[in-house]
């Protein structure tokens, strides 16, 4: 899904309102943040979906996380998202995404759901949570499965994502690190776009090394 150029970073959105969408779209904007997610267990998501489209201007592309089942993925596809994130190796949801050509980015822990999710087509997957075994596993994940792409996911921030680039990962995302609930609560917009700019600021810095 990442092209050459682009950061190979997702936003996680979860638990947003409406109030948030268009301030929290200017900080995407500005920072370069293209690829934005919202979970589907987010009350309202594909409302959500439509306005953070909308409000991005063309910047963003803007796709639905935690789509558990068919019935989710409906929902978000009719909502407009472009993408599909989803927690686990959920087999109608990834082959739906496949037959369609609509990027799909199935949740994997085990190098068995790693195995299922490329068997069921699925070029692309989501390690979660990524820090509970750390940069190194996704190395040994890569032993076997070489061809494979590995979305970081859980536990990567400013301080770590240099190690997780080196070991392979071929994109990382953020969530609750960088969107606190507690920022978005009290409107610190700023400090939210602070603090995502660290973390693509050693994005970059571990890209340049490679």
């Amino acid at each position: 899904m990442f092209t050459k150029d682009e950061l190979p970073v997702v936003g996680i959105l979860r638990g947003i309102t409406e109030k948030d969408v268009t301030p929290l779209a200017e900080v995407f904007r500005r920072t370069g943040t293209k690829y934005i997610e919202i979970t589907m267990n987010t009350p309202g998501a594909s409302r959500l979906i439509q306005q953070m489209a909308a409000a991005g201007q063309g910047q963003l592309l803007v796709g639905a996380g935690t789509v558990l089942s068919r019935e989710d993925l409906d929902q978000a596809l009719e909502a407009g998202a472009r993408f599909i994130v989803t927690p686990s190796v959920k087999d109608e949801v990834i082959t739906s995404c496949v037959q369609n050509h609509i990027p799909v980015f199935p949740g994997i822990l085990t190098p068995t759901e790693l195995h299922r999710a490329l068997d069921l087509g699925a070029s692309t997957v989501k390690l979660f949570p990524a820090g509970a075994f750390g940069p190194g596993y996704i190395k040994a994940l890569k032993g076997p499965f070489e061809t494979v792409k590995i979305l970081a996911v859980g536990g990567v921030n400013e301080q770590n994502v240099s190690d997780y680039m080196q070991n392979g990962a071929d994109g990382i995302a953020f969530g609750a690190g960088v969107v606190k609930p507690a920022w978005l609560a009290a409107n610190q917009y700023q400090t939210i776009e602070q603090k995502l700019l660290e973390l693509l600021n050693q994005c970059r810095l571990a890209l340049d090394r490679q």
